[in-house]
């Protein structure tokens, strides 16, 4: 039976809660009980909504972090077509992970003793995704020109991804942005690097036909 408005909204802030939790001090170990006290909710409730219990209220949550994580760069990752737009993706990026702290819903998901494996393609599938994004972006600046065709755009993309996600370890562990920062620098500026080089004119030959 299709939820109600209410329904619908309640499940929602079950499921928020829920991240909320993760991104906060007890991320490594969240209860029902702790869930179910934040969101003002009975035990019978949560059932009612995830009636595989913790499991797949955890499932539920991480494809509403994955998909918070993808919205909160928009409308620059969609865009990526000038190196302005790459600029403006790469501010709203570390403003993201700034805000955040070191707490992330993700990572506290993938510690859970009890997590599902369904959880764990949503993280790589938010992982594709992203990257996805990442390759499209290089795409659009090769086609318009402004990087070189000599550049694989996947590859390219797969390393922006692995630097990101390694300035995400090092801020979940030091608390700080600086790695994340550099990391995103960098590989911005690879990609300036293979930036289309003009096209050289021939060299007149001094002979005329």
């Amino acid at each position: 039976m299709p939820l109600t408005p209410k329904g619908r909204g309640t499940r929602q802030r079950i499921i928020e809660g829920a991240a909320a939790h993760l991104r906060g001090e007890a991320g490594l170990e969240v209860t029902l009980d702790e869930v179910r006290a934040s969101t003002r909710t009975s035990k019978s409730q949560i059932f009612h909504y995830f009636p595989g219990g913790k499991d797949e209220l955890f499932l539920e949550v991480a494809r509403f972090e994955a998909g918070r994580i993808l919205r909160e760069q928009q409308p620059h990752l969609d865009e990526l077509d000038s190196w302005e737009s790459w600029n403006a993706w790469r501010d709203a990026v570390i403003a993201r992970y700034r805000e955040q702290g070191p707490r992330c819903a993700m990572t506290s998901l993938s510690r859970q003793t009890n997590i599902t494996p369904g959880a764990a393609e949503v993280s790589r599938l938010l992982l594709a995704s992203w990257q996805e994004r990442l390759r499209t972006g290089i795409e659009k600046m090769q086609a318009s020109g402004f990087i070189g065709p000599q550049l694989d755009a996947q590859r390219a993309s797969s390393a922006m991804l692995a630097a990101l996600q390694g300035g995400i370890v090092i801020l979940q562990a030091t608390g700080l942005t600086d790695h994340l920062e550099a990391a995103v620098d960098a590989s911005l500026d690879q990609l300036r690097a293979a930036a289309a080089a003009p096209i050289a004119e021939e060299p007149h030959s001094g002979v005329s036909n």
